[in-house]
């Protein structure tokens, strides 16, 4: 018997509206640093060293959020938005310096930027919160500066990429890793940005620093086959991974960026051999950089209407002409551009998420000693133009406003053939059987239309690349009849499953499922005898251990009706350490459940892991004596206080829920998630449950207010992608209703969330077709 998925997702997205981590980078704290330095003369001696060269640092104390850490290295940062005559000057804090491993929540260096050129504030954070739908990037929100007891002002805190990120993202820190930087002599001319120079290395130097303790031969190999064998190109570069950069700079007028400017990026190599770009530094994002290095500078309709494929055909850029020469990236690369369009700027969101974000800074920005704009420029500058200084003496520029700039470059590429043509549409994803065994094979089969060509893509572990199999409609592969629009495919599955999505395009599109591919994907789970059940890597107050501490814990699960005996098993979160932590003489009960706790705590009494989890995202490996991986469970950042696990227990795929610990698993969660107030919110609203439930294609979301006050309700997918924003505006006093019309949605689970005033809440639906 064929069956649908309701659980789609392995990797889980917290729900932006309702659910976000807690930790430094929190959008919606703003953090404290107080620097003192022995020296009263500081400032100058920081400029001194920034003139130097060398990126030496002074030696201070830095107090974070209360926690104080000796002996840290700081030095000013940046290029232009550095200036010796400044105030309040970008900072890079370096805690690890003299002290080896002395960290904040992980992170070992805090990178500090003073708003050069950004009147709104926002542009670095909502830059970054819109890139991490899409592809790795750093996190970022706020933080209040001190100095030898003065107060500099506010400053945007952005993560650094560093080995934590590389870790978090790629499951490891040790392969070659780059940073895209031209030398000062290369900044005013034109170059070759993924240009090949020949296997000297000091070729490269002027175009990047390494970052890693070797790989010059691999980037040099990699820009090799690029220019010269670029049919082989997927073997040396991640090319969806760079899709969705190039699409998210060129669309959002990212010009101080490597599809104008060589410099602004990371590169890492995967365990796969192949190089993936991360980008870096978007404080002058959203048309901030207005020149083109080849072109001269851009007025605003110049910004408005910039050619979507821009520098494509152009022999400077490697980096784009490449790539976009091939007919199909050029269609995935139009489809990636089109889904961000979609998600983030037709509807809309970014400019309700900006003006969100400067509430959370506004009172911060009426008490910044050192702004360089005044607060009216800070308010309008989301929709309008400024024209201001930007804290450099004797220097006018007009900084565009994000709104007035993104509105009319949306309804711009709304209007070229290319984002006019029909993609084909995939729904239906479904699996035959859904809960598998090791080894068995499985039929996976979606309905298609108007697609020439429809390929299953898909993995057996998230450090592998993806692979493809073609889909067939000819009545063989599982696809029911010939010819009705069902392509099928069948592969094997391993002990850990597989992750996948599907693709599909005709002779002018192309469309991808989910959405978000590749970066967020479809898993088989698979019901091996052991399984890792449920996790949190972020516990501040849902359960203690023995010790009366909220640490990490991993809940197992035995599917079969005997005892089983888990000495010599092993769990790790280390891809070359699967022997990380062994369990000792234990066992696990028939149908039962264990709970280990990853705190790193081994002398506590019961079982407690050798490791942590990382509530930035990582990997769960649990291992048989054979060295055999039984089970590996990939996850990105987590949500504090809320688990993931597997929905039903054992056998299901892994979904955000409110923990059970050693209980049977409930899908999806009901409480008021994330209010710094109490979850009973009697005065402010009252949230119903969708009608009709399970539901197709329409539903009703009703909800009373007991005064009049702005609602925001949002439509999500299980991973926590934004499906739709159905309200948000002010209302009146008493009984609203909304009509949410899924006709173009896959069947599964979907949560909608109410916000008003201090109050929010989510509640749980199902669209079955």
């Amino acid at each position: 018997m064929k069956t649908k998925h309701f659980s789609f997702m392995f990797i889980l997205l917290a729900l932006t509206a309702t659910v976000s981590g807690q930790d430094f980078y929190d959008i919606n704290t703003i953090n404290t640093i107080e620097l003192t330095f022995a020296q009263s003369n500081w400032d100058y001696l920081l400029d001194q060293l920034y003139a130097g060269g060398q990126e030496e640092r002074l030696i201070g104390t830095a107090v974070v959020n209360g926690i104080t850490y000796d002996s840290v290295g700081v030095r000013y940062k940046g290029n232009s938005s550095y200036n010796s005559r400044n105030i309040k000057n970008p900072l890079n804090i370096k805690l690890d310096h003299i002290i080896e491993d002395q960290e904040h929540e992980g992170y070992g260096t805090l990178k500090l930027a003073n708003g050069y050129k950004d009147p709104s504030y926002i542009r670095e954070t909502l830059s970054y919160e819109i890139a991490r739908k899409y592809m790795p990037a750093s996190q970022a929100n706020y933080a209040r500066v001190y100095v030898n007891g003065s107060y500099l002002g506010l400053y945007t805190s952005v993560q650094d990429v560093d080995k934590h990120f590389l870790r978090t993202h790629f499951y490891n820190d040790k392969n070659a890793f780059f940073k895209g930087e031209l030398a000062s002599g290369e900044v005013q001319t034109p170059v070759k940005i993924w240009g090949y120079w020949g296997t000297d290395s000091t070729s490269y130097h002027d175009f990047y620093e390494i970052e890693s303790d070797n790989g010059w031969a691999e980037l040099i190999h990699f820009l090799d086959i690029l220019n010269n064998t670029p049919s082989s190109v997927e073997d040396v570069l991640n090319v969806d991974r760079h899709l969705w950069m190039l699409a998210y700079d060129i669309l959002l007028v990212n010009l101080d960026a490597p599809v104008n400017f060589g410099h602004n990026y990371y590169l890492y190599e995967d365990d796969t051999g192949r190089f993936n770009p991360i980008i870096w530094d978007l404080n002058e994002n959203f048309g901030v950089f207005t020149r083109l290095l080849d072109g001269g500078n851009l007025n605003t309709s110049g910004m408005q209407q910039m050619d979507p494929f821009l520098n494509s055909t152009h022999s400077n850029y490697p980096i784009i002409n490449k790539i976009l020469s091939d007919p199909t990236y050029k269609k995935m690369y139009v489809a990636h551009m089109k889904t961000i369009m979609d998600e983030i700027f037709t509807n809309g969101w970014y400019r309700a998420r900006a003006l969100e974000i400067q509430d959370i800074i506004d009172t911060e920005v009426k008490n910044d000693p050192n702004q360089s704009y005044t607060y009216s420029q800070f308010k309008y500058n989301v929709d309008n133009s400024i024209t201001t200084g930007g804290g450099r003496p004797g220097q006018n520029q007009s900084i565009v406003g994000i709104a007035q700039l993104m509105d009319s470059r949306i309804s711009y590429l709304n209007a070229l053939s290319e984002f006019q043509e029909s993609a084909p549409e995939i729904s239906s994803v479904a699996t035959d059987p859904v809960q598998v065994t090791p080894n068995m094979n499985v039929s996976i089969t979606a309905e298609v239309r108007d697609a020439n060509t429809v390929c299953l893509k898909f993995r057996y572990s998230q450090t592998n690349a993806f692979q493809k199999v073609d889909m067939l409609d000819d009545g063989s592969h599982g696809d029911g009849a010939a010819g009705d629009g069902i392509y099928g495919a069948s592969i094997p599955a391993t002990a850990t499953g597989f992750q996948y999505y599907v693709y599909a395009e005709n002779s002018n599109a192309a469309s991808f499922l989910p959405a978000h591919a590749a970066y967020e994907f479809y898993t088989l789970a698979v019901s091996g005898d052991v399984v890792v059940n449920e996790f949190m890597a972020s516990n501040s107050s849902t359960i203690a251990d023995p010790d009366g501490e909220y640490d990490d814990w991993i809940e197992l699960f035995n599917n079969t009706d005997n005892d089983i005996s888990l000495t010599g098993y092993y769990l790790s979160d280390d891809s070359d350490d699967l022997t990380q932590w062994a369990f000792p003489d234990t066992f696990i009960a028939a149908n039962g459940y264990l709970i280990i706790w990853a705190d790193k705590d081994e002398d506590q009494d019961g079982l407690h892991t050798n490791f942590k989890l990382s509530a930035s995202g990582e990997v769960i490996y649990l291992v048989k004596p054979d060295m055999t991986v039984i089970d590996e469970v990939t996850f990105i950042e987590q949500t504090t206080d809320i688990s993931t696990g597997r929905y039903p227990d054992g056998v299901g795929a892994f979904e955000l829920m409110d923990p059970t610990f050693a209980a049977p698993n409930q899908c999806g969660f009901t409480d008021t998630i994330n209010s710094d107030q109490s979850p009973q919110h009697p005065s402010q609203f009252e949230l119903e449950q969708n009608y009709p439930n399970p539901f197709n294609p329409s539903t009703t979301i009703a909800f009373s207010l007991s005064s009049a006050d702005r609602a925001t309700l949002k439509i999500y997918n299980v991973t926590g992608q934004l499906m739709t924003t159905l309200v948000d505006q002010q209302l009146s006093q008493g009984y609203h209703e909304f009509q949410w019309t899924a006709a173009s949605m896959p069947s599964g689970i979907y949560y909608y969330s109410l916000k008003s005033g201090a109050y929010s809440e989510a509640k749980r639906m199902i669209l079955i077709r």
